[in-house]
């Protein structure tokens, strides 16, 4: 925001005195009074704002002279800072001129000789003036001279800068009566009460001769650039004398320069009065020049004429221009909305006219513009979005170029930092993590590491993951775990392939921002199958433990070794089933793959087990020398790595159709005596046989039908 007021005071008022009430003519509430701050511009300024009021105060001396001299009127440019929000305001104080400052003449004393009887009444002697350092009605002169019956004070308006000051013979001078007048000129200025300064006259009156040096101008006006070199001619004056001789010979001299300061930077030539200029100009310091230039001749006494040269300077494109940084509010935040202000700068140029007239720009190209509030001062602005992500910090040029020709440049780099906001979420690498596990793993065993990265700085960089249920059958939290810091996916306990082929959860990665913002990925755990089930034998169709036709022994569910019979009748032709031996394995693929060999007898016998089949087939006809019982150990192996396998014993009973039938009827009825005579135990393990194949059976069908459902999927 901005405003501006303007407020008027005297010069030298008291400390203390009030000069305006900032804050209730800005409109700002009462609290806001206290963050109020005073910037000047250029020149200092002897005012302060009471934090506690809110009023601009003199805090010390106000001098209208030394702040502006003679420039009228004197206005002080001042901004006024409100931060938090950061809000300039412009005040413009004007110091009014008092009049404090009493005419002064060049000297305390004027000395003047003035030839009796030549110097004809009416003849007038330039004098110079007092000066004053008030302005406008407080450094309107007068001027008044004591009582003479000879002399009296003429004024002249010249088309100069100054009045033309002169004493006026009005009467001839006798040598012989009055040798010396002493005479005091008095100037007053127009202030109220009139202050008065005082010079005194002493005119010495001489003899001889009686024609003074005129110049052919009273007034010389010259213009001349600022950056003139040494050595260059100023003006040529020139004065004639009528007389002859010495009394016409004539020399020049420059009698005073205002401003005194330029007393070096000039000089005449004596003979010919050429002025050259001998030192540097500068028309930012010293504008104008008025030097008097007196010609005198050698006569005695010697007579002299007066004229006046009116230097003005020409400004020349000779300073470059200046930017200064007043307020700087950094950094700024990325999410900082357009119009946002940065800075605070002033700008200016001592140079006048054109030469001193600047334009202001941004450089390089970049998100921020400059806004100018007032003559000399802008501010620098946000004009586009920022994003920290993608530039943290600007290195911001304000340049200035004046309108001169050539013209010339100033700058001021800038440095802007950019300041973080949570305006990234935690992004991973993946959408979808595809992890490989082998069951059996070791619990606490390392499976995958997830990565999430996340743009911003400090805490709304920083990641915490977590696991977030997905939903299904399984509960994802119970097998794996997901370490906070690292990302990296434990296993809680060893994985079953048989009991679960796949798990699909999701990992969150929140960051530590204000509000925190989050991410997620999906991780599908596949686990892969290990041969860790041997084959299992299942009973013939409609055969039970102990029944005739099959019986087992082993260790539970491992059962590795299996008992049947069978019977066949003498004759059977070759390629007749007379049994077919049934397996499952609980793992999946090549460990789950089975074939059947015939482990015994070796060589070339009557009957063949088909390879993946498990039938038992006649290879020739059966005949009564094949004895009446045939005993067939058979080998089921699966495809793993190392291979498992079970061992099933086949005994199979030859002979007539009827007899052989008895025959494993009383063979499977033995057999169920000799188990139910060896012990109760191993009833107890052929009923968890039993069980074991059930469960194997049940395993196997859900995993055909979860199978066939992914893969539809």
């Amino acid at each position: 925001g901005g405003g501006q007021v303007r407020y008027s005071v005297p010069e030298e008022a008291k400390v203390g005195t009030v000069v305006g009430r900032v804050a209730q003519d800005l409109g700002l509430e009462a609290g806001e009074a206290e963050a109020l701050r005073l910037v000047s511009q250029g020149r200092r300024a002897s005012v302060e704002v009471s934090g506690a009021s809110g009023a601009l105060l003199v805090s010390g001396r106000l001098d209208r002279e030394e702040l502006c001299g003679k420039s009228a009127p004197c206005a002080l440019r001042l901004e006024v800072l409100l931060e938090r929000p950061l809000r300039v305001f412009h005040v413009e104080l004007e110091v009014t001129d008092i009049n404090d400052n009493a005419p002064i003449f060049p000297a305390a004393r004027k000395n003047l000789s003035i030839a009796e009887f030549t110097t004809l009444p009416g003849s007038r002697f330039p004098l110079e003036g007092a000066s004053d350092a008030d302005i406008g009605a407080n450094a309107q002169l007068s001027y008044t001279l004591s009582p003479s019956e000879h002399f009296i004070i003429e004024e002249e308006n010249s088309k100069s800068r100054s009045k033309s000051l002169f004493l006026l013979l009005t009467k001839p001078l006798d040598r012989e009566t009055v040798a010396v007048h002493c005479l005091s000129l008095t100037a007053s200025d127009g202030g109220r009460p009139s202050l008065t300064g005082t010079m005194e006259l002493v005119i010495s009156v001489l003899d001889a001769n009686d024609n003074a040096p005129r110049f052919n101008q009273s007034v010389y006006n010259v213009f001349l650039p600022e950056d003139a070199l040494e050595g260059t001619l100023v003006v040529r004056v020139n004065a004639a004398d009528p007389d002859v001789g010495n009394n016409g010979e004539v020399f020049y001299e420059i009698d005073t320069i205002v401003p005194p300061s330029g007393s070096d930077a000039f000089s005449i030539d004596s003979k010919t009065g050429e002025i050259q200029l001998t030192g540097a100009l500068d028309f930012e310091d010293i504008p104008f020049y008025d030097l008097h230039v007196k010609a005198t001749d050698k006569g005695t006494p010697p007579l002299s004429g007066h004229c006046k040269v009116v230097l003005e300077l020409l400004d020349v494109n000779d300073n470059a221009p200046e930017v200064r940084v007043t307020s700087l509010s950094v950094p700024v935040a990325e999410d900082a909305s357009v119009g946002t202000a940065v800075a605070l700068l002033s700008v200016w140029d001592r140079d006048s006219g054109a030469n001193g007239r600047v334009r202001c720009s941004v450089w390089p190209a970049s998100p921020f513009g400059l806004v100018s509030t007032m003559p000399g001062s802008y501010s620098l602005v946000v004009r586009e979005a920022l994003d920290r992500e993608r530039v943290s910090e600007y290195e911001v040029e304000v340049r200035a170029e004046d309108g001169g020709a050539p013209s010339l440049r100033g700058s001021r780099r800038v440095r802007v930092p950019v300041s973080d906001v949570n305006d990234n979420a935690p992004a991973f690498a993946q959408a979808v993590y595809t992890v490989l596990a082998r069951e059996n793993n070791a619990a606490g065993a390392e499976l995958a590491r997830v990565c999430a990265r996340d743009p911003d700085e400090a805490g709304n960089g920083r990641v915490r993951y977590s696991l977030w249920e997905g939903g299904g059958g399984w509960s994802a939290s119970s097998y794996v775990s997901v370490e906070a810091e690292s990302g990296r996916v434990w296993a809680l306990r060893p994985l079953d392939y048989e009991e679960v082929q796949v798990l699909e959860f999701e990992v969150r990665a929140v960051d530590a921002g204000e509000p925190s913002l989050c991410g997620n990925a999906t991780v599908q755990l596949w686990v892969v199958d290990e041969n860790d089930n041997a084959p299992a034998l299942l009973p013939a169709a409609g055969a039970g433990v102990g029944a005739p036709g099959w019986s087992a022994s082993g260790a539970g569910a491992d059962a590795v070794s299996v008992s049947l019979w069978a019977w066949a009748a003498w004759g059977a032709p070759a390629g007749q089933v007379v049994a077919k031996i049934r397996a499952v394995d609980a793992d999946s693929g090549y460990n789950a793959w089975l074939r059947y060999e015939l482990w015994e007898p070796r060589g070339k016998g009557p009957f063949r087990v088909g390879l993946y089949s498990g039938e038992v087939i006649t290879t020739r006809a059966l005949e009564e020398a094949d004895g009446p019982r045939q005993r067939l150990v058979i080998v089921v192996r699966d495809h793993g790595e190392p291979s498992r396998s079970a061992t099933a014993t086949l005994s199979v009973s030859l002979g007539e159709g009827g007899e052989a039938a008895a025959a494993a009827v009383d063979s499977g009825s033995s057999r169920a005596d000799l188990r139910a005579a060896t012990s109760a135990e191993d009833g107890m393990v052929t009923a968890a046989t039993n069980a074991w194949l059930v469960v194997a059976i049940c395993a196997v069908s859900g995993l055909l039908v979860v199978t066939m459902v992914l893969c539809v999927a």
